[in-house]
């Protein structure tokens, strides 16, 4: 049986905390600090995007994990409109939600656009969103 490893990805105010999985193993993670000052110069949190990924893709060549390897990319589900718990994959309209920050803005939106991106660099590898933040099973 095959297992998944699986990058995950974390967007929050002043960092980003990246996990590598394989299987339910964590085999690496960190939490890249960013500076005030860095993220100053971006009019909106959503502007921070590419500087965000660079920081991901740098920290894990740094640390010698191989992206060719991963068989999944999850990204922290972002403001959304309210939608049940689960496991949800990173396609056109959610995309478009969350990069016109439908629900407000929040760093949480990188999450499944980081994610939507690197997978899409890998070619036959998907990326996905779990439980976002706007889960409402009320």
């Amino acid at each position: 049986m095959s297992y998944p490893k699986l990058l995950v990805i974390n967007p929050g105010s002043t960092s980003t905390k990246i996990a590598v999985f394989d299987d339910n193993e964590i085999v690496f993670q960190e939490t890249i600090r960013h500076l005030r000052e860095e993220l100053l110069k971006y009019e909106r949190t959503f502007d921070q995007y590419k500087y965000r990924e660079d920081a991901i893709l740098k920290t894990l060549v740094k640390n010698n994990i191989d992206i060719n390897s991963l068989t999944g990319i999850v990204g922290r589900g972002g403001l959304l409109k309210p939608i049940e718990g689960g496991t949800y994959e990173v396609g056109e309209k959610m995309l478009k939600d969350l990069r016109a920050e439908v629900q407000g803005e929040h760093a949480c939106n990188l999450g499944g656009v980081i994610a939507y991106d690197i997978a899409q660099r890998l070619g036959d590898v998907k990326a996905f969103i779990v439980d976002p933040v706007v889960v409402d099973e009320l």
